[in-house]
């Protein structure tokens, strides 16, 4: 009998990611670690996907989502809670010591019901102007969490949460280091087989629904939203169902990310990381579950990459050159070559067909 030869590629990405922090972990935990940070990229790449890629609604304040996540994680599994209320301390005399199964569902939900908030203002806007106003949205949370310190003291302000309990896995505590099979495997190990569950558990439910009547109505929304609403097309409602959607992935990465780092603060929820997942988004292919995914893996793997090409140049020129500066310049010239060889990103939708070059 003859091998499928498409299934047999798939289980050779799966045994490669399987196996990937096998081989990453004797060259050290930040390879690891990196790994981690790319799969959590690929959960807020595939939320913005379904929001710009699928629904063709562009969202600048992404990040709102994703700080929401995270800080929720932090009020439920670190002791600022218990600590700064008394009548809390007094229900939970032990502390906040929230289970992880319970977290990331309220994560997800808490984070699409502020997509709903953010959708419903929006709803008869487009183009620039819905940009504008979800940038809007996305600073006015960051800027909540900053000034909610006092007078009553809810996120910590700028000094951030912490520490935050590290994630049990049916008894297994993945922020301390575990002997398997007479092997110790490092927590950033741990994480990242959690990681790699739910990511692709997202990919899961991504591919079912652009499959669905819902996805095909999201990409006439795109394509089309006067034609889409003389079919009948509730854009309305799909508008909301977008955000909403959208925004639960990002609630469960920050969840994660939350847990992952053990600390937060408001640094870390700034525009700049929504245009960066915009970026991932269009830079891999929108519209397209693997080019997303390509786009987010590079986009977060190749600053650490080029580390290795930035310390020698920054040597062979004595130190004139500041490693961060070029080391953003060289993805910033990468990502322009690419995107005008291949408009439609590295990896197109099918409905795009072959990338013509520039004429």
């Amino acid at each position: 009998m003859t091998a499928n030869p498409r299934a047999a590629a798939w289980a050779l990405v799966g045994a490669a990611l399987l196996l990937l922090p096998v081989v990453l972990q004797p060259l050290g935990t930040h390879w690891v670690r990196t790994a981690d940070t790319c799969l959590l990229y690929v959960m807020l790449a595939l939320g913005m996907n379904v929001v710009v890629g699928h629904a063709g609604l562009l969202d600048l304040g992404y990040v709102a989502f994703y700080a929401v996540g995270a800080y929720l994680c932090a009020l439920l599994a670190s002791p600022h809670l218990t600590e700064q209320f008394a009548w809390i301390a007094a229900m939970f005399p032990n502390g906040l010591h929230g289970a992880w199964w319970l977290i990331v569902p309220a994560a997800a939900m808490l984070a699409a019901t502020f997509g709903v908030l953010l959708g419903l203002p929006t709803l008869k806007l487009r183009g620039d102007y819905l940009a504008i106003v979800t940038l809007g949205f996305g600073e006015i949370v960051r800027i909540l969490i900053n000034n909610l310190g006092r007078p009553v003291n809810l996120t910590n302000g700028a000094q951030g949460v912490g520490p935050i309990d590290s994630l049990r896995v049916v008894g297994l505590d993945l922020g301390r280091p575990q002997s398997i099979g007479g092997m110790t495997v490092e927590p950033v190990t741990l994480y990242y087989y959690l990681f790699l569950t739910l990511t692709v558990l997202a990919v899961v439910v991504c591919r079912r629904v652009q499959a669905s009547r819902i996805g095909r109505a999201w990409m006439a929304l795109r394509d089309d939203e006067v034609a889409a609403a003389a079919m009948g097309i509730d854009t309305r409602n799909l508008k909301l169902l977008a955000f909403a959607v959208g925004a639960s992935f990002g609630g469960v990465a920050g969840a994660l990310f939350g847990a992952f780092q053990g600390f937060i603060s408001p640094e870390a929820f700034t525009l700049q990381e929504s245009v960066a997942i915009v970026a991932m988004v269009v830079f891999g292919g929108m519209g397209h579950i693997r080019g997303v995914i390509l786009g987010a893996v590079l986009m977060t793997a190749l600053p650490e990459t080029l580390r290795y090409v930035v310390n020698p140049l920054q040597a062979m020129t004595e130190g004139r050159l500041d490693a961060g500066i070029l080391r953003q310049l060289l993805i910033a010239l990468a990502m322009i070559v690419t995107m005008l060889l291949r408009p439609h990103g590295l990896w197109p939708a099918p409905e795009h067909g072959r990338s013509l070059p520039p004429t």
